[in-house]
């Protein structure tokens, strides 16, 4: 197997750069990548050698190693800022990232690279970020200790890095992000919980960077697993198109639970920018007391005449796959939808297709009003153990439905 032969960015920095002639030009200050042309390679090394910098172009280099960088190409130019070049010194040292592999938000203490070679010229490739206290002691000898002697002590220290391939940067301004061409792909990847963790770490700036551009959807689950206080402060920093394309991806009492931490007026102009469906169950909820079932309640679930059949239930289900990952009761109405009994799905398991759905029902049916207040309802789950817990209005209609997840989302707020 080949060894990589790699250099850090404490080494790079401070390199001496040799003409085509061996005379010393001037020390690399900088290096950038252009990540819209290559998001790994190097494109260009920035020296200084008096009063302006100069540009070396990744092509430009015949050789690059611990000694210096020799090039085989002198028509050098100034550097002026590019701003489709992302700077390791200015840009990213010193940052906070984002570890996509390790589901956290960690600083970058030094860059190493994978020296490669291209035709008749080498170039550099990121090949990680470095965080550890090996790269912490790289920099503190930085310029003090000769390269080999560095290398030689940090021997004894554990490498601490992540592959680059897995690190996202976080850019506050829209027209950086796009001209450094950052994709949050890999954030769109990672489980919701674990993304709101990392969110939460982060400035609020950064923290509207992430939510304004990874997908509508992804960011709708993310915000339910934060607090609603958290929640409204990325909703209030967000363009409305934006804060109503995620109210719109959100379960009905999330969405409500998240509105209602808005001030009025920016909760109105996120609903008009809804559905009339998703602005009529949003604001069914929004309208009971916050420490009601009916605040608690979720929209979202599965009714049916109390004389359907197993096959009813399995067809009504198949309808709305996405229902199956919060509900585990299928709910009986009479024709007022007037609720008469609920049936755990995992009873149906070994029905036959023509049985009478209520033959399945369970024995007790407990149920609250709307109006019924917090506390009352998580005495209940504890007391039966429920996991789903119907809510009737003032007529015993069927409004609505209590799970498990609303209940320990109760606890954890407290």
């Amino acid at each position: 197997m080949v060894q990589q032969e790699v250099l850090f960015c404490t080494e790079l920095v401070g390199l001496r750069v040799f003409d085509t002639r061996r005379r010393m030009i001037g020390r690399v200050r900088d290096a950038a990548l252009v990540p819209i042309i290559n998001p790994v390679r190097v494109d260009r090394f920035l020296i200084g050698g008096g009063l302006a910098w100069l540009t070396v172009r990744f092509d430009q280099v015949h050789r690059v190693s611990m000694e210096g960088i020799f090039l085989r190409d002198e028509k050098l130019t100034p550097y002026h800022s590019d701003e489709y070049m992302l700077r390791i010194v200015r840009d990213l040292l010193d940052q906070q990232i984002i570890d996509a592999l390790g589901r956290k938000v960690v600083r970058v203490n030094d860059v190493t690279f994978e020296i490669r070679q291209g035709e008749n010229y080498q170039y550099l490739d990121v090949l990680e970020v470095d965080i550890g206290v090996r790269s912490i002691f790289r920099r503190l000898v930085q310029g003090v200790l000769p390269i080999s002697l560095t290398r030689y002590l940090q021997r004894s220290i554990s490498p601490n890095s992540i592959r680059w391939e897995y690190c996202n940067i976080v850019e506050p301004d829209p027209q950086r992000r796009l001209r450094l061409n950052i994709s949050h792909d890999a954030l769109e990847k990672m489980h919701p919980a674990d993304l709101a963790d990392i969110v939460e770490e982060l400035s609020p700036e950064d923290r509207e960077a992430i939510i304004e551009n990874i997908d509508a959807e992804v960011a709708a689950e993310v915000l339910s697993e934060m607090d609603p206080d958290v929640q409204a402060r990325i909703l209030e920093s967000l363009e409305t198109e934006k804060a109503a394309a995620i109210i719109e991806e959100m379960a009905p009492d999330e969405a409500a639970h998240a509105l209602a931490e808005l001030e009025e007026q920016t909760s109105s102009d996120i609903l008009e920018e809804v559905t009339e469906e998703t602005r009529t169950e949003v604001g069914e909820i929004i309208e009971y007391d916050e420490h009601t079932a009916g605040f608690l309640m979720n929209t979202e679930f599965v009714a049916l005449p109390e004389a359907a059949t197993v096959q009813d239930a399995l067809n009504a289900l198949k309808d709305d796959l996405e229902i199956m990952e919060t509900l585990n009761t299928v709910f009986l109405t009479d024709n007022a939808d007037r609720l008469v009994a609920a049936v755990p799905l995992a009873r149906l398991l070994l029905a036959g297709g023509a049985e009478p759905l209520k033959k399945f029902a369970s024995e007790t049916l407990i149920q609250v009003n709307v109006e019924e207040r917090e506390n009352r309802v998580t005495a209940l789950f504890d007391k039966y153990n429920l996991l789903t817990l119907p809510v009737v209005d003032g007529e015993e209609r069927l409004a609505g439905v209590i799970t498990a997840d609303d209940i320990i989302s109760v606890l954890r707020h407290r």
